[in-house]
């Protein structure tokens, strides 16, 4: 049995998706078309779609836009012959992509897209960061990244913003990874990656063209299972610097409530750091950040004040992780000495999962302060949320118990 089940993740599928696609949107006797073509790629001398849907048994295929410039209301879609994900430059493959290859792909650069000038890495799995940090140099972010969460990066994604230098690529050799991603990779570096036979290396073009896609819309299909599609404008984030946020302020019954400190500097890259970080997960999320680095991200929850400790929670699960592997080059789960693990729970607790300073980052208003004091009660410095709910009056008293800042958006940022 396990065999078969070995052999059903090695299926290799020749879809029947056709090799043309058009999508027309009519309006009377205006009609606008897009135009699109299937990708495949040669992988050992013969053409190769995606590999397999998001499981094995589900055909799939790419297509790349090749015509049509689509306008729907204030909405302009990118023009044709503008590809990143679409038409990747495969440098190293083993197994070709399948689908979750490239959508957490197409994730890790849609949040990478906003941080081009700061080395940055970003590893995504299933579609949600696990990881992201900023650093002096590339091997810094990436280690960041991945040792802010060792257990989820584990067969993920990783985007990096800069060409991958020696360094980088030794740190990433030595872990397991579907996907690289990165604009350019120095002389050497596909040899050192070529240890991972089954690693995906992607050259995506130089960095300038991914910021283009800054502020850009596509339009998002979703399908329904019954054949139905929603078509919608994809979300573009409207807070790029510091200067786009809002301090936070409202009234209730007649009565002016203002948070009463303004952010440090260092609370603003944070805050800032984490909006855009925010904008590739799902919602319903609640995420924690601290020195440009991602401390705690909770995704995909039904309640706020669930996500908010479920970050809580992850953040301190991989803080002991992370000290256990840094000192004994162990797992937390493999460890078995219980001396050892009562030591590094209680380091683990002392700075509070290292949430002590941080920005607490969620993607929608809290309907009530009981979401924003799971993170204040662990010494949470900032919080960022969209505003506008009937009780943001709770959230600034809450901040102002705590001697902590706010700032508002003015934008929900849901990803589904």
């Amino acid at each position: 049995m396990s065999k078969d089940l070995k052999q059903m993740y090695k299926t290799i599928m020749d879809d029947h998706f056709t090799p043309k696609m058009e999508v027309s949107f009519v309006d009377g006797d205006n009609r606008q078309t897009l135009f699109y073509e299937k990708v495949s790629w040669v992988i050992d001398g013969v053409q190769k779609g995606l590999r397999y849907g998001e499981n094995p048994g589900q055909e799939a295929a790419l297509y790349r836009l090749v015509n049509g410039n689509l306008v729907l209301g204030d909405a302009k879609t990118i023009a044709p012959g503008r590809y990143l994900v679409s038409d990747i430059e495969l440098l190293q493959s083993g197994k070709h992509p399948g689908k979750t290859n490239l959508t957490d792909a197409d994730n890790a650069l849609n949040i990478i897209r906003y941080f081009t000038d700061t080395p940055c890495a970003v590893i995504v799995k299933h579609n949600n960061p696990c990881g992201a940090a900023r650093a002096d140099t590339l091997e810094q972010a990436y280690s960041r990244a991945y040792m802010a969460d060792r257990v989820a990066a584990f067969g993920g994604c990783i985007a990096l913003n800069k060409a991958v230098d020696r360094a980088t690529a030794q740190a990433i050799a030595e872990q397991y990874a579907e996907v690289v991603v990165a604009p350019e990779f120095e002389e050497g570096v596909v040899d050192i990656l070529g240890s991972r036979k089954n690693l995906r290396v992607i050259r995506i073009g130089n960095i300038e063209k991914l910021q283009t896609f800054i502020g850009e819309r596509v339009i998002d299909f979703k399908s329904l299972m019954d054949g139905g599609m929603v078509a919608q404008w994809s979300f573009v984030p409207h807070t790029l610097s510091e200067k786009d946020f809002t301090p936070a302020t409202t009234e209730f019954k007649g009565k002016t409530y203002t948070v009463d400190r303004e952010p440090t500097a260092g609370e603003y890259q944070d805050m800032l750091f984490g909006w855009l970080v925010e904008s590739g997960i799902t919602s319903n999320s609640v995420i924690y950040v601290k020195d440009n680095v991602t401390v705690g991200i909770g995704t995909g929850e039904q309640d706020r004040v669930g996500v908010a400790e479920i970050a809580v929670d992850k953040a301190y699960r991989k803080l002991a992780d992370r000290y256990c592997f840094e000192r004994y080059q162990t797992g937390f789960a493999d460890l078995t000495d219980a001396d050892k693990r009562a030591e590094i729970e209680a380091d683990v607790k002392k700075v509070k999962g290292g949430l002590i300073g941080s920005a607490m980052v969620s993607d929608a208003f809290f309907p009530f302060r009981d979401g924003i004091d799971v993170g204040l009660r662990q010494g949470v410095s900032a919080v960022v949320q969209p505003g506008g709910s009937l009780n943001d009056y709770q959230s600034v008293e809450a901040c102002n118990e705590h001697n902590a800042t706010m700032v508002y958006t003015g934008q929900r940022s849901f990803k589904h």
